[in-house]
C-alpha cells in the first residue's frame, strides 16, 4: 500500500473512532429497568403475631426473611381500622372521608371518579393483578387480571370471581389464593412488561378456621396477655361498652367451633354450618375429628370464670395462628418461585396488614378502637437496590402511603388529590428532619358491629389524644412512653393541661390539612342514620 493510500486509510479510522465516540457520548442512556411491585396484604394480621416483631406467640420464618432481607418499619399506622375503609385508602392513597368507603356496615363503595394507583400504573405500561380478597362493592378496575374472593370469603373451597365469571375452586383459601398468583407469575402475565401483583389473604380473619394440615400446631398453652383481664377503670364510656370482649362477645359454637358435630344452639350464628357445609368429606371429617379431640380436654362446666376466659383464649388465639401458619407456608412458596424466576433483585416485596388486631389485650378480639393494637400494622418491605438488609425505620408511616410510594418507584408522578407520602426517603433507615411528626385516625362505624363509638385522633410519638363522639362527648390523652398499653387516660390530668392544649392545636391541624372536621362527621352522621338504625334494637 503507497504512501497516499496508508495516510488516507488511518484518517478514515481515526474519523470513524471520533464518530463513533460521538456517537456514544451523544446516545440516550437507557432508562432505569422499572421495578415489579409484589404487595402481600393479610387480613387482621396482628404484628404481634409475626416473629420479626415479637416471638412470644409464633416463628414466621418466611415472613421473616422479607425483613431479614429488607426493612422492618416499627410505627406504621392505618387509618381506620375497619377492612373495606382500610383497602379503599390503599387503593386511593386517600382518607375516608374522601374515598366514600368509611365502614363495612353502611358504605363499602369507592367514588367511582377516583382514579387508583393499579390504574395509574396500568397506564404507565405495568401488567397489574390482584388475587384473593377484595371486599369491596366496587368490581376491581385497572387490573389486567382479577380473581377476588366474594365478600369476606371462606376458608374451604371458596368461590371467586375470575375476570368477571364466578366459579368455585377445592382447597384451602390461603393455598388457592397463592396458587393464583403464581400461575399468573409462571404463565399469564406479558414477561416484557414490568407487573404490580397484590395478593389478598383472608386468612387470619374471623371465624379462625385453620387448614387441615396446621390442627398440629400451637398444642402448648400460650402466655396470656398482661391486660386480658383489664376492667377498664381508667379508660371512659368507650372501652366500657364495646362488644369485642373474648368474655362476654366470643361466640362458642361459631369462633370457637365448640361441640362442632352437635346441633347448631338456637342463638348460634351459623356461620361455622355454612363452611361445614362447603366442604368435602375428608375436610369435614378431619374439622369436626380435631375439635371433637379438642373438646375432650376440657369440662367447660367446672371452670371458674377466669378459667373459664383463659380457655377461650388459648383457643381463639390458637386458630389464629394456625392460620397465620398457612400464610407463612405460602409467603415462603412465593419467595422460592421469585428466586428461582430470577425475579427478586428488582422487585419490591411488600407484607402488610389491613389493620391491627386485639390477641387477647385487654380482654379483645377484633380491631376498630386508635389504641395500639388495632392502630398499628405491620410493614415489612424487600428492594435490594434501595433497602440494606436488616434495615429498621422508625419513621412514622402509614398505609395512605403504599399507593404513593408504588407510584415513586415506578417513575410515575403522584396525583394531587393523593393524600399519603411516598416511603422511599425511609428506605435508607434514617427519618428525614421533615418527615411527619404526627399521624390522623378517623373511626365511623356505630352503630354497628361490635359497638366500638365514633372516634378521631392524633398521635405524635409520645402521646395519643382521641375524640369519642356522637352518643357520648368524651377525649382521652395517653403517655405512650409512661403507659404504653395505654391503660390509664390523663387528659383532665393538670399536670398533662399544656401537652393537651398543645395536641389539640396539632390535631385541628391535622384535621384541616386532611380535609376533615367534626362538621363533615356530623354531616355522614345523617347520611348513615338509615342504616344506622338497624342496629339500633342490638346496640
Amino acid at each position: 500500500m503507497n504512501k497516499t493510500r496508508r495516510s488516507a486509510v488511518a484518517l478514515t479510522s481515526v474519523g470513524l473512532g471520533a464518530l463513533s465516540l460521538f456517537s456514544a457520548c451523544t446516545q440516550k442512556a437507557p432508562e432505569p429497568k422499572k421495578p415489579n411491585i409484589i404487595f402481600i396484604m393479610s387480613d387482621d394480621h396482628a404484628y404481634q403475631a409475626i416473629s420479626a416483631y415479637d416471638q412470644k406467640l409464633i416463628q414466621t420464618p418466611n415472613i421473616d426473611r422479607i425483613a431479614n432481607q429488607g426493612a422492618r418499619f416499627d410505627h406504621c399506622f392505618v387509618t381506620n381500622s375497619l377492612c373495606s375503609p382500610s383497602r379503599a385508602v390503599i387503593l386511593t392513597g386517600q382518607y375516608s372521608h374522601r374515598t366514600g368507603a368509611r365502614d363495612n356496615s353502611f358504605s363499602m363503595r369507592i367514588d367511582s371518579g377516583i382514579t387508583t394507583f393499579p390504574m395509574l400504573l396500568q397506564k404507565a405500561g405495568y401488567q397489574t393483578a390482584i388475587v384473593g380478597k377484595w371486599h369491596l362493592l366496587n368490581k376491581p378496575k385497572g387490573f389486567n387480571y382479577s380473581s377476588v374472593l366474594i365478600g369476606q370469603g371462606n376458608y374451604y373451597n371458596p368461590d371467586f370471581i375470575t375476570n368477571g365469571d364466578t366459579a368455585r375452586t377445592h382447597g384451602y383459601a390461603t393455598d388457592v389464593t397463592m396458587d393464583k398468583a403464581l400461575n399468573w407469575l409462571s404463565s399469564m402475565r406479558d414477561k416484557n412488561s414490568p407487573f404490580c401483583l397484590m395478593i389478598h389473604n383472608k386468612a387470619p380473619h374471623r371465624d379462625w378456621l385453620p387448614d387441615t394440615t396446621d390442627f398440629h400446631e400451637f398444642s402448648q398453652d400460650l402466655p396470656l396477655p398482661a391486660t386480658l383481664f383489664d376492667d377498664y377503670s381508667g379508660r371512659g364510656k368507650a372501652a366500657h361498652e364495646q362488644m369485642m370482649e373474648i368474655d362476654k362477645n366470643m361466640h362458642l359454637y361459631n369462633d370457637l367451633k365448640y361441640n362442632a358435630s352437635g346441633p347448631i344452639p338456637n342463638d348460634a350464628p351459623s356461620d361455622l354450618h355454612r363452611e361445614l357445609d362447603r366442604m368435602d368429606s375428608a375436610q369435614r371429617n378431619a374439622v369436626l375429628r380435631f375439635y371433637a379431640s379438642e373438646d375432650a380436654k376440657v369440662d367447660t362446666s367446672k371452670m371458674t370464670h377466669r378459667e373459664f376466659v383463659i380457655w377461650k383464649y388459648q383457643r381463639y388465639v390458637k386458630d389464629y395462628l394456625r392460620c397465620i401458619r398457612s400464610v407463612d407456608r405460602n409467603v415462603g412458596r412465593l419467595l422460592d418461585y421469585l428466586k428461582q424466576a430470577g425475579l427478586l433483585d428488582n422487585t419490591l416485596i411488600v407484607y402488610t396488614s389491613d389493620q391491627g388486631m386485639y390477641l387477647g389485650e385487654h380482654g379483645w378480639f377484633d380491631k376498630r378502637f386508635m389504641y395500639k393494637q388495632s392502630f398499628r400494622t405491620p410493614l415489612l418491605m424487600r428492594y435490594p437496590p434501595k433497602i440494606k438488609p436488616g434495615t429498621v425505620v422508625d419513621g412514622m408511616a402509614m398505609n395512605l402511603d403504599f399507593g404513593p410510594t408504588f407510584l415513586d418507584l415506578a417513575g410515575v408522578p403522584k396525583p394531587d388529590y393523593m393524600q399519603g407520602t411516598s416511603l422511599v426517603p425511609l428506605f435508607g433507615g434514617q427519618t428525614p428532619a421533615d418527615w411527619r411528626k404526627a399521624v390522623y385516625y378517623h373511626f365511623y362505624e356505630y352503630p354497628g358491629w361490635h359497638a366500638v363509638k365514633r372516634h378521631y385522633g392524633i398521635r405524635t410519638q409520645r402521646y395519643k389524644l382521641i375524640h369519642f363522639y356522637y352518643n357520648v362527648n368524651e377525649w382521652e390523652l395517653y403517655d405512650l412512653k409512661n403507659d404504653p398499653e395505654e391503660m390509664q387516660n390523663v387528659y383532665d390530668n393538670p399536670d398533662y393541661r399544656q401537652v393537651r392544649d398543645s395536641l389539640t392545636v396539632q390535631l385541628r391541624l391535622l384535621q384541616k390539612k386532611y380535609g376533615d372536621s367534626d362538621s363533615l362527621a356530623e354531616k355522614f352522621l345523617e347520611h348513615d342514620k338509615p342504616m344506622m338504625d338497624r342496629f339500633k334494637n342490638v346496640y
